[in-house]
């Protein structure tokens, strides 16, 4: 590193004209965009790559030294940029180079080591990071450490953070769902180091092997404060959101209470991130000033503005600590710490420089903060405002300045915003033009209330700030219900989104710059083009990842039906807010004109609530109508056998149950969906019985081109007198990675395979998805895990045992 150092010296040193090209902006953007170039890779490269990376920097470095001043300051560029993605690839293979066996998915396993995060309640269980640093299989060494996210059931002990326990568990690869528009679990495991996900297997064989903190003092700390806040907080939002604003502790909250965040833009409020630590450290810098220049005996001994600096900088790292040092607050400090210290020093930072050394640092500290999507927003904020506000002069009003830093804001983010989820709330600058400035007195007070509950004993101290927390979430969720809150945008090709980005850029540009009218024009295909549908008499069939459960979503020309909703869980997730409907607005659909809903069971009717509290959904049908848990207003028909309707070309046709009187799998819906060129059997959880009864009654009116296994592959289904009359080219599984039953069974697996079909499984290729055409021809099913490979992805070769 000093040789290479001294190198760079010597470039620089050659000629002073490459210092105007070398500026700390560019290097800190070089080294930058090779990281992220880095996490671009569509899997991990062989151990080669990084020789190769360090020789040509090296290479770059030696050949800048005789050449020209532009060829010159480009290869030092180069070199920088070759270090960033060798920077990036030594942090990726901690996890990577290492991976959990996926040979020890599913086993019983005794792993020892100890809780490294402040452990959730969720009611059903405790959720909490475990780091192993001894695992057994058999009571031989399994050849595995690292971080792992568990849960434990049943009855459980006090788990606090740092205590060394053994335990009982069975582990599986970071393995999520994987659907267009959807959360990537598996990205962010990786971005928080986490190797495995499980849970504890047998709770009366866990020993704590010892109580102390170990490395984790200040988790244990953090989390003897949350306890503490929970007996002090009434029941009611506010014990969730106090936590969340003074430990970042946020595992309270309720997936409900995070969509009213969201639909109102301020998630950010609830995150602790630059906002929040800005604001401490900024309270402080004015505080420690002010009393600061009133002293001359200290003010003699060292300038106000750099005692004030320190000062701040010591409260964002107390503030930053007591968020556990999260990702957010790491980035939030090192931005902040940029200008702290360059305040100290007497330095004068430009705005550009100061953000590009606050880049640098930010991917020195976690180059995979790249990934996340709030490095891309914070950065992006605070770019947008020196764009937008740095060269003008500021207008004497302060509303009218903070009105124009909000649009910035609101404006130059909003492209990004829908790139990233999809939908943006355009009810979010308003909102937050009232609620940030008043977030600036709210913070300090809670922080200042809870140290007066803390270190007093006073209940009481919290009480107006619970109800001043309760009365402003309220308010929130009446916003939340309005129809403003929600801008549903996705699916866009790429040259959309960079036309959106011009033409934002050009909106916001300086009043000098001519014809900013053109941005408007340049935003409109954000908003006029639509993902592509189907053509007329086709359709398109897509089967999504919900893990344990199913799915189908069938496209035509201008119509939608989705068939089963997955699962949902005593936590308040469910596949069909966070697999379904994101889904669909990913492809510009807006509401459902039929849903039909197999039959009762939970995997498959579990997202139902999710779902119609996102879209619209016009029709409902289901096998078990009487038994579906549905809001005011909303009602369902029953399946009956023989019903039929036609929409764009594309025949839907039920061929079970005959009517109501079914009850669990056998009542569900059979539905035949058909183009000119192909046929597909959507069939629920229907078992032996029902498949014979079928057979004995269309016999060879059941063919299908694509047939989706009944009861995600469970050998009580697909016997093979009905996948000889099916007679399908592709059979389809929907199920979960590893899970419990051992779905789809090999038997069923190898009746299929005796047929000559092809098979395609969720747990295996993510999502499936399929073009019905006019024609007969070739039928290709595409599968996310191989469309979109990244890095980080999980990718299992089959099931395990």
């Amino acid at each position: 590193m000093r040789g290479a150092g001294g190198m760079l010296e010597q470039v620089r040193g050659a000629a002073p004209a490459l210092d105007r090209r070398l500026t700390p902006s560019r290097m800190a953007v070089a080294f930058a965009a090779g990281c992220g170039g880095f996490f671009l890779l569509p899997r991990m490269p062989e151990a080669w790559l990084p020789w190769l990376l360090a020789a040509a920097a090296l290479v770059s470095l030696v050949a800048a030294v005789p050449s020209g001043p532009r060829l010159r300051a480009a290869l030092v560029l180069l070199a920088v940029t070759a270090a960033g993605a060798l920077w990036a690839y030594a942090d990726a293979c901690r996890l990577l180079c290492a991976p959990f066996p996926e040979r020890l998915a599913g086993q019983t396993l005794v792993a020892e080591g100890r809780i490294a995060s402040l452990p959730e309640d969720r009611g059903y269980a405790h959720r909490f990071l475990f780091r192993i640093e001894h695992l057994r299989h058999d009571g031989e060494p399994a050849g595995f450490r690292g971080l792992v996210r568990l849960s434990w059931y049943d009855e459980r002990p006090a788990l606090p953070a740092g205590e060394r326990w053994r335990l009982v568990v069975r582990l599986k690869p970071p393995h999520g769902f994987v659907n267009a528009g959807g959360f990537d679990y598996e990205r962010w495991l990786f971005q928080r180091g986490i190797s495995a996900t499980g849970h504890v297997r047998d709770p009366a064989a866990a020993v704590r092997l010892d109580a102390g903190a170990g490395g984790y003092r200040l988790a244990r700390g953090r989390q003897w404060l949350r306890d503490r806040l929970a007996a002090l907080l009434p029941d009611g939002p506010a014990a969730a959101l106090v936590p969340a604003l003074v430990l970042g502790d946020r595992g309270g909250l309720t997936p409900a209470q995070w969509e009213v965040f969201s639909r109102t833009g301020t998630s950010h409020l609830i995150a602790i991130s630059g906002l929040h630590v800005g604001l401490v450290a900024g309270v402080v810098f004015l505080g420690v000033r002010w009393v600061w220049a009133w002293t001359p005996g200290l003010a003699r001994r060292l300038a106000a503005p750099r005692a004030a600096a320190g000062a701040a900088l010591a409260a964002a790292a107390g503030y930053a600590a007591l968020a556990g040092f999260s990702i957010s607050t790491q980035r939030a400090l090192a931005m902040l710490a940029v200008v702290l210290v360059a305040t100290m020093a007497g330095r004068t930072l430009r705005p550009l420089s100061g953000l590009a050394v606050a880049l640098l640092a930010v991917v020195l500290l976690d180059p995979s903060s790249v990934l996340s999507y709030g490095f891309w927003l914070s950065f992006g904020a605070v770019a947008m405002l020196l764009y937008a506000l740095g060269q003008r002069l500021a207008p004497p009003f302060v509303v009218v300045r903070w009105g124009r830093a909000q649009w910035a804001v609101a404006l130059g983010l909003l492209p990004l915003l829908l790139f990233f989820f999809g939908r943006a709330s355009l009810v979010a600058p308003p909102v937050n033009l009232v609620l940030v400035p008043l977030f600036g007195l709210v913070l300090p007070a809670v922080l200042v209330s809870v140290v007066v509950a803390l270190v007093g004993g006073w209940a009481w101290a919290l009480w107006p700030i619970a109800a001043m927390l309760d009365a402003g979430y309220a308010l929130l969720a009446l916003i939340a219900g309005w129809d403003l809150a929600g801008m549903t945008l996705g699916g866009r090709a790429a040259w959309v989104w960079l036309a959106a980005a011009a033409g934002v850029l050009l909106l916001l540009a300086p009043r000098g710059i001519p014809a900013r009218w053109l941005g408007m024009v340049f935003c409109v295909p954000l908003v006029a083009a639509r993902p592509p549908a189907p053509a007329p008499g086709e359709a398109e069939l897509t089967m999504l990842d919900v893990g344990q459960g199913l799915a189908v979503v069938v496209r035509t020309a201008g119509r939608t039906l989705v068939y089963d909703l997955g699962a949902g869980w005593p936590s308040g997730f469910n596949t069909g807010s966070a697999v379904v409907a994101p889904y669909l607005r990913h492809r510009g659909i807006s509401g459902v004109d039929t849903l039909v809903v197999s039959h009762a069971d939970q995997d498959h009717a579990g997202g139902l609530a999710g779902l119609l509290a996102d879209l619209d959904v016009t029709r409902v049908l289901s096998g078990e109508p009487s038994e579906l848990s549905l809001p005011n207003g909303v009602s369902a028909e029953p399946c009956r056998a023989g019903d039929e309707w036609h929409w764009d070309g594309v025949t839907f046709r039920i061929l079970h149950p005959p009517g109501p009187g079914e009850s669990g799998n056998d009542a569900s819906c059979v539905l035949y969906v058909a183009t000119g060129g192909a046929g597909v059997l959507l069939t629920g959880d229907i078992e032996a019985g029902v498949e014979a009864g079928l057979v004995a009654t269309l016999g060879e009116r059941l063919r299908a081109d694509v047939l989706v296994a009944a009861h995600h592959g469970s050998d009580s289904s697909s016997t093979m007198p009905f996948l000889r009359a099916v007679a399908p080219r592709w059979v389809w599984f929907s199920a979960g990675w590893g899970n419990r039953w051992g779905f789809p069974k090999e038997a069923v697996v190898a009746r299929v395979r005796t047929l000559g079909a092809a098979t395609a499984d969720t747990a295996v290729d993510g999502a499936v998805t399929l073009r019905l055409p006019v024609t007969p021809g070739p039928l290709s099913p595409s599968r996310a895990r191989q469309v979109e490979p990244r890095l980080w992805r999980h990718r299992p070769t089959s099931l395990p045992p």
